[in-house]
């Protein structure tokens, strides 16, 4: 037997592994030696034996450096001293570190022991109490089983020397250990870890049921022949009709008609319950004659009366002797004296039928269980006060919190939920000092087919490296060129890249001659290692593929004008448009310009454009003449229809002035001047000034000027130069007048047209000169008062006006002094009564807090 596979020297290079293209896996490399190592056993229980897998786990692991510690979580080296359990698991462990365990595990039972039993620290420390437990499979050992000595797996050879051809922490010997069937014989593989396998000597057995004897491997002797069993069941009168089987026969079902032990009933039953026991009384006359028997069904003899012979009272104080069985005991009149439940009191009745009171009521002082509260209570009421324990519990985190605590806290029930050192599962175990057991749950690390495979503690596979199969890999390509992908072997993690052209043609008709860039097929979903990095994918997703990148070929573009001669040569991915800087010149929509932008697209891509949606709009105003001719501008932008007639309205004056016509432009403008100075005129009187005198032309509204002005026929007032004489002249008079005096009519202003013409006479001074006098006089009062007035400056003045405004009178100041003393009043009389109902308050609120105060006071007070 060998502990490690021989591998050839290729096996050594693990870059054939993740790069290799070969087609075929080199048919010189040995296979896994471990179906040869246990082809005995196989034959015997077949690759589904628990030990078998076990030990061939442990292998694996062992010669891939697997193994981890689950109290450091280290990975044990072939160096490190180790013990390994011998009860169930079998798992490996650091030498130092399950000696720390055990000490703390055991010294920690030793407290507990000493704390919740009535015993010495010495006998605490004992093997009896001081036990520790396997961190995996929680067996327990005493305190004298802590190992103190590094032994191999078998447990011959202290301190085993490393050697390279054997496996690490292994003697090389044959292991010797008797088997867990204790047939008699020893292990005959070399000293390996986990649980020896079945025993493959040949021994002669027999079948279970007796018939057949065979000579069959010791550790699959017992055997089943197939065959009915026939063996003899407990009833004696049926056999077993099962198949040969281990163990006993199972009871006889075979269903008859059978009798109560008393004999009054019939039913149909299975055999093995064929004695059974009726719901109907004895009811049989006992030996005395009076009494029947009150037992229930049975088949033994109903016995003599119970109330024969020697006869007491119910206390049992008074013997009565030869007294008959159907007579009524009498009662004896004493103290019962019984002992009641509590244990404590006898029963104070008299002698009575029937059981004494259930509880006891004798009024006791008790102590709670804490002793802080003492009381008179009945006997059978327990005592509890209601005080929480505050002692933290064994766990040394949580308070008891228990009412009446008698100091004896119990474990603590919450669970410790603390993470492992796994750091992927947190403690199911209840809360508890020290650290906490190491997580069990082992981590099953394979490759994609499940061939090649071993168990790591959980917490140490993300140091673990993936194990290597020699198998082709089975994963389905998930790129196009899946069929022409040459085969690769089993391996963890996404499939390596393919290298065949990808040849993906691309929407503008060229094909991408790059490598291969597919999306590829998920890793193994049953590897559970983690990356290190922060980015992770899930294992069951598949990693995406990268997309063909732009077309590189080269073709000719046109500009965005699509100007003919600007072309140039560019990637036919590159889909941007260039301008070639030339006006595009297309024609806009008015029909009267051209564009002027810089080369730019158009929305129309046919072949000619004649003018390009996305060209400029022609913001213009429209430049072409009115027909018919007017100084009007056409309000529409640029266009290429004709102009619409003109609708402005237009103002103009009659002839006279003395009204205005409003005319549309294109009626105006299409009359000749004739008729426009026709349809000017208002038709009323000419109301324009003569212009020798202040009257108006006497004629029609006309163009031109109003003829013979001089002719004038109103009459005027004339006046002579004081304004006493006056008399009325023709208008034409009065022009001749001013005319012979070498004065020109147009001069004379119209308050004084007629003025001076007539000569004053003798009547006219003697008017005057009193006149003048009187006038002289008024003016000069008039000046006196006026003047002070004057001579002040102006801001004077103005504050002279409000000084004025601002006086008040006497019976306004005393107002306003009442109503200020009755606001003083007011205040003084609200500060006064604040001040007061404050104190009362005061005063109130301690005499509350006082009462609040005494009765917590009362309630401290222990009742007695």
């Amino acid at each position: 037997m060998s502990n490690t596979p021989l591998r050839s020297p290729s096996d050594s290079d693990d870059s054939d592994h993740d790069s290799s293209t070969s087609t075929s896996i080199n048919p010189l490399r040995h296979a896994d030696l471990s179906s040869t190592i246990f082809r005995s056993y196989i034959e015997i229980s077949g690759n589904s034996s628990p030990d078998l897998t076990k030990i061939q786990s442990f292998l694996t692991s062992s010669r891939a450096g697997a193994l981890s510690c689950l109290i450091c979580l280290e990975r044990i080296k072939p160096t490190d001293p180790t013990w390994s359990c011998t009860s169930r698991c079998f798992d490996v462990f650091h030498l130092l570190c399950i000696q720390s365990w055990a000490r703390q595990s055991s010294d920690l039972a030793s407290a507990r022991a000493s704390t919740r039993l009535p015993i010495s620290a010495s006998v605490a420390a004992s093997d009896t109490h001081a036990i520790w437990n396997c961190p995996k499979c929680r067996s327990e050992y005493s305190k004298s089983n802590i190992p103190k000595t590094y032994y191999c797996f078998c447990g011959k050879v202290e301190n085993p020397v490393r050697d390279p051809w054997v496996l690490p922490h292994s003697c090389g010997e044959i292991c010797g250990r008797d088997l867990f069937d204790k047939c008699g014989h020893c292990c005959l593989l070399l000293c390996h870890p986990g649980p020896c396998p079945s025993c493959p000597q040949l021994v002669k057995s027999v079948c279970f049921c007796g018939k057949i004897r065979d000579v069959r491997r010791c550790g699959a002797k017992d055997f089943s022949c197939d065959g009915v069993c026939s063996k003899r069941l407990d009833c004696e009168r049926h056999k077993c009709g099962e198949i040969c089987h281990d163990g006993e026969c199972p009871p006889c079902r075979e269903r008859g008609v059978y009798r109560c032990q008393c004999g009054k009933v019939e039913e149909e039953r299975e055999c093995y319950g064929r004695s059974f026991r009726c719901e109907v009384a004895c009811g049989k006359l006992l030996g005395c004659g009076k009494h029947v028997c009150e037992k229930g069904c049975h088949k033994e003899e109903c016995g003599e009366c119970p109330f024969q012979g020697r006869r007491m009272c119910p206390c049992g104080k008074r013997v009565y002797q030869g007294m008959a069985c159907d007579v009524v005991v009498p009662l004896c009149g004493a103290t019962c004296e019984k002992m009641l439940s509590c244990g404590l009191h006898r029963c104070p009745e008299r002698c009575h039928r029937g059981s004494c009171a259930e509880t006891c009521r004798t009024v006791v002082t008790k102590s709670c269980r804490c002793g802080s509260l003492k009381k008179q209570v009945p006997c059978y009421q327990d005592l509890a006060c209601e005080r929480k324990c505050q002692s933290l519990r064994d766990c040394g985190r949580h308070a008891c919190k228990r009412r009446c605590c008698d100091g004896d806290c119990p474990p603590c029930s919450e669970i410790c939920d603390r993470k492992l050192r796994c750091r992927n599962h947190k403690c199911p175990s209840p809360c508890h000092r020290g650290s906490c057991a190491p997580c069990p749950v082992m981590v099953k690390i394979s490759c994609f087919c499940g061939e090649t495979h071993f168990e790591v503690p959980c917490g140490t596979e993300k140091e673990q490296k993936p194990p290597k199969c020699r198998k082709l890999c089975r994963i389905a390509s998930m790129c196009r060129h899946g069929l022409n992908r040459k085969p690769h072997r089993c391996h963890y993690g996404a499939c390596p890249p393919c290298r065949l052209i990808c040849e993906e043609k691309y929407p503008c008709g060229h094909k991408c001659n790059l490598s291969c860039h597919g999306p590829k097929p998920p890793p193994n979903p049953e590897f559970t290692l983690k990356p290190k990095s922060k980015k992770y994918i899930r294992p069951s997703e598949s990693t995406p593929g990268l997309p063909c990148p732009p077309c590189p070929e080269l073709v000719w573009r046109s500009c965005r004008g699509r100007h003919v001669g600007a072309e140039r040569m560019m990637v036919c991915s590159d889909r941007r448009e260039f301008s070639c800087d030339n006006l595009c010149g297309n024609l806009l929509r008015c029909g009267n310009h051209y564009c002027t932008k810089i080369c730019h697209a158009l929305k129309n891509q046919s072949p000619v454009p004649e003018r390009g949606e996305s060209c400029e709009d022609c913001d213009l105003p429209c430049q072409k003449d009115r027909i018919p001719a007017c100084s009007h501008h056409c309000p529409l932008k640029c266009h290429g229809k004709e102009c619409p007639p003109c609708k402005v309205l237009i103002k103009r004056s009659c002839h006279c002035g003395s009204m205005v016509h409003v005319f549309e432009c294109i009626y105006y403008n299409s009359l000749s001047e004739s008729e426009q100075l026709k349809v000017r005129s208002c038709g009323g009187p000419c109301h324009r000034k003569l212009p020798n005198c202040t009257h108006l032309c006497p004629e029609t509204c006309h163009p031109g000027q109003c003829p013979s002005p001089e002719k004038c026929v109103k009459k005027v007032t004339v006046r002579c130069g004081c304004q006493t004489l006056k008399k009325e002249w023709l208008c034409k008079d009065v022009q001749m007048a001013y005319c012979h005096d070498d004065r020109d009519p147009k001069e004379i202003p119209k308050s004084q047209f007629g003025l001076g013409l007539l000569p004053c006479n003798s009547d006219c001074r003697k008017k005057v000169t009193p006149a003048d006098s009187e006038l002289k006089f008024r003016k000069s009062e008039v000046l006196e008062k006026e003047e002070p007035e004057k001579n002040l400056p102006k801001r004077r003045r103005r504050r002279a006006r409000l000084e004025e405004g601002q006086k008040v009178s006497r019976l306004q100041n005393m107002f306003a002094t009442i109503k200020r003393v009755f606001l003083l009043a007011v205040f003084i009389i609200s500060l006064i009564a604040i001040a007061y109902f404050g104190y009362k308050g005061l005063l109130r609120l301690s005499d509350w807090m006082n009462e609040m105060e005494v009765q917590r006071q009362r309630k401290r007070r222990p009742r007695i």
